[in-house]
This record gives C-alpha cells, structure tokens and sequence, in this order.
C-alpha cells in the first residue's frame, strides 16, 4: 500500500447542512471519490521521531456515527486501554455552520468536559493554524497542549495493538499477531479500498460509470468474503483479529444506512448466510455491540449528510430496521469446533 493509501482520511466530500464553497476537493474529473489523506500521521513508539506511549496523555475523539472512528473505540475497548486514553464524544449531527466539522452538542454547556472545546476543527487549528482540511475523527489529543497529534486511522488501531500493549488489561487478545500481520496487512488493504471505502465510492460517486465501478467492486469483494466465512469462524480462523474489527464497521452500517442512502442495495449483509452470522457473533462479542450506535448512525447517515434542506428535502429518520435481530443466535462457534460463544 502507498503512504497515500496509509494515510486516507475519514469522512464526508459533501454536506447537506453546509454552504460553504470552500470545501476539499474530493471528487475527481470521472465522478469518482477519491478521500482526502490525513495531515498528521507521526506514528506512536518509542523512537525520538515518535509521539511517546504514555498513559493519560492523550485524548481520543470519535463519532459513534464514524466506522474509522468505531473501529479505534472497538480496539480500545477490547484491549482495556479505556483508563490509559480518554474518550470524547462528538454528535451524529454535523452543526448548521459555513463549514464541514464535528460538535461537541452531547456534553454539557456543547463543549468536550476535558478539553473545553466545541468543535473538532479547534484542536487541528491547535496544531497547524493554516489547517484547511475537514477535521476528521478519529483523532488523538495531546491533553497538555490540546493539539491534534494523529488522525491516522488506518494506522491507529496497529499502534493500539503494539506500541500501546505495556497498557493493555491482563490477558488482552492478539489482535495483530506478529506471525500474521503481512496477511492482515494485505487483507485490510482489500477491505478498505473496496468496502470500508467502496460504500463511500458508491454514496458520493458523481457519474453513473463511477457508481457502477464501485458496487460492482464491493460486491464482488462481500461474495467473495461470504465465501470465506463458511469455512472459517472469522476471517483468519477460530479468534478475532484486527481485520474483523475494520470489516464489522462496515457491515453493522450496511443494512441501517448504506443500503438506502449510499444505494448499495444488491443485498441487505442479512441476506447473506455466512456474513450475516458472522457480523451477528462479532456484534455479540464484548467491545463490539456496547460501541455500536444503531441511533447514531441513522441520524447522521440519513439526516445530516443525504439529505439537502435547500432543496426541499424533508428530514426523516428511518424507524428501522430491527434491532433485535443483532442479538438472536448466530452459531458461528460450531465452525471453530468450539463451544464459547466469545473468544476475547
């Protein structure tokens, strides 16, 4: 992968509730989306080039909206990082401003407790004051100075995994295992580029060429994947890694917002036998479920960034669909040959 592919940001090209003409160029000349890259990418370790691991430095900001920003918060909490790094929260709801941001309107007085800042766009100014990008989540904090240190979401789950592990609880599971990573690093690249990102190719594209690239390509990558898991539990086996984490993101969002508003609608993921038990057992695993924002992720999908009240566009949340059915049995243990129904 390229250091521009490592770097690609989180979010949105376009906002329905925002009439600034500023905003970054996202769409290239054949209609297709193409994500901004991310400004500050200084990995964590222990080098003197590298932002130092140390416990209750830092803040981590992220949307219960955002898959780049779930899978970081799914990672942290699996890991048992939640006492070394912070958490804030930001709303679903992008704020009726001249520009693209996130807003701290949950907390008390609409600042974040801790940092005391309203929107996210504050903390990159912090650091670059010339910053002209969309301020994206997720991104880490440095609480001394409140400036944004890394919004390297593509990296930042691997930093969780290794730098951050003298921080992890007593018997935290692997989620990188040395002996697999090429392979991880490999099949995450496929799942970015062709799912993770490929719904947003699909919701954002601006010809009907490049739409019909992109949802032949994350099909053609869901079957293929569907295939995969009716051999194997998870996606390298009989226990979790850090690839399931970035695919479950995309697919607990598919049903309840991308196949309407991004219309990648071939199928729903519960129409699909192995991906449907699959995303259900993941979904039921401690760290996942309790970070999923079936609410959230509605609001913002179908009422902050599809729709366009300057035209006439009338906002309404979807009621479905059924929540419950994330909780019935999925049975995915019989394929590990295993009887627990968790494995972290």
């Amino acid at each position: 992968m390229s250091q521009n592919d490592q770097t690609i940001s989180c979010k949105i090209p376009t906002e329905a509730n925002n009439t600034s003409t500023n905003k970054p160029a996202e769409i290239k000349a054949d209609g297709s989306f193409n994500r901004q890259t991310n400004r500050f990418t200084t990995p964590f370790g222990n080098q003197p080039d590298e932002l130092p691991v140390e416990s209750g430095r830092y803040r981590l900001l992220w949307s219960a909206a955002c898959p780049w920003a779930h899978r970081s918060v799914i990672v942290r909490k699996v890991l048992g990082l939640e006492s070394s790094i912070s958490l804030g929260t930001v709303s679903p709801l992008r704020p009726r401003i001249e520009r693209v941001d996130w807003e701290f309107s949950l907390d008390k007085n609409g600042a974040d407790p801790v940092l005391n800042v309203q929107y996210v766009s504050e903390v990159y100014k912090n650091a670059d004051p010339d910053y002209t990008g969309r301020p994206t989540v997720p991104v880490m904090v440095d609480l001394e100075t409140k400036k944004a240190i890394n919004n390297d979401y593509f990296k930042l789950t691997n930093y969780f995994e290794t730098v951050w592990a003298p921080f992890h609880k007593e018997n935290a599971p692997d989620l990188y295992p040395s002996s697999l990573r090429e392979e991880i690093d490999a099949l995450n690249d496929v799942i970015f580029h062709d799912i993770n990102n490929g719904v947003y190719k699909c919701g954002f594209a601006r010809s009907q060429e490049a739409y019909e690239q992109a949802y032949d390509q994350l099909f053609t990558r869901l079957d293929e994947l569907e295939e995969r898991l009716s051999k194997h539990r998870f996606l390298f086996g009989d226990f979790i890694t850090d690839s399931d984490v970035r695919f479950y993101t995309t697919l607990v969002r598919f049903d309840a917002a991308y196949y309407s508003a991004f219309r990648t609608n071939r199928n729903l993921i519960r129409e699909f036998k192995n991906l449907w038990g699959y995303a259900r057992d993941l979904y039921q695993t401690p760290g996942f479920g309790e970070t999923t924002d079936f609410d959230a992720i509605k609001r913002h999908y179908h009422l902050s960034i599809t729709i366009d009240p300057a035209k006439g566009e009338v906002n309404i949340l979807p009621k479905g669909p059924d929540e419950s059915v994330w909780r019935t049995e999925h049975n995915r243990e019989q394929l590990s040959g295993k009887k627990e129904k968790f494995l972290i």
